[in-house]
């Protein structure tokens, strides 16, 4: 399939899939939309405290790499599990202009670390940030009561249904600690009614530039 490495609006770049008519990210701006829906809607309900993140869809590390930032900022111990099943290739990642646009240019290693890192081990990145990479389909996912927030950043919905359905969010649920959240860019009423089915309290938020609305889900 081919692949193509795009600009966004933010200067930020992202890899366009022309077959599917899908982005990593969004093309009004990368970085924005990963500190919107992420950071702002997500990490920071967790005030500061020991977090664990599942993240669903590694792809280009961004998600990884600003939650690493933010770690680095607050001192934050963040334990990130990130799931994928198709990593991104090596060429690929020499080209993602993350480091230099979140001018993190003394974290260049890092990035690097995080894309490098073996699948399957702890890796710690620093002592506050613990890395873990798992290759894996998101179907094959059986977490139970594991983690405080979920990162759900699986290709759109048009592109890959399958991946927004109830027994997805199932697993998520299931996954999630009492008091969990589960944050998406996505904002679809068959989306939300998904979460609903699976047993999550769902809020709409202001979306990221280019986007409305998103969703965020809470386990009760």
């Amino acid at each position: 399939m081919k692949r193509e490495i795009i600009t966004t609006s933010d200067g930020s770049v992202t890899i366009y899939l022309p077959e599917m008519k899908e982005t990593y990210h969004s093309k009004f701006g990368a970085i924005q939309e990963a500190y919107h829906v992420f950071i702002q809607n997500g990490l920071t309900l967790t005030q500061g405290q020991p977090v664990s993140i599942l993240e669903i869809g590694f792809g280009t590390g961004l998600n990884a790499f600003i939650s690493y930032l933010e770690s680095k900022k607050s001192g934050q111990e963040i334990h990130y599990t990130a799931i994928e099943a198709f990593p991104v290739a090596t060429e690929e990642v020499l080209q993602l202009n993350y480091v230099t646009q979140l001018d993190a240019k003394e974290d260049d290693n890092v990035f690097k670390q995080m894309h490098d890192a073996d699948w399957g081990k702890n890796i710690p990145v620093n002592d506050k940030f613990m890395l873990y990479k798992r290759q894996q389909h998101f179907e094959a996912i059986n977490d139970v009561n594991t983690y405080n927030l979920i990162y759900f950043d699986a290709f759109g919905y048009h592109a890959q249904p399958e991946l927004w359905s109830v027994d997805i969010f199932i697993k998520m649920f299931s996954a999630l600690k009492t008091g969990g959240v589960l944050v998406t860019y996505a904002c679809r009423t068959v989306i939300k009614k998904a979460m609903q089915e699976a047993g999550f309290i769902t809020e709409k938020l202001p979306g990221p530039p280019g986007k409305r609305e998103m969703l965020r889900a809470v386990k009760p």
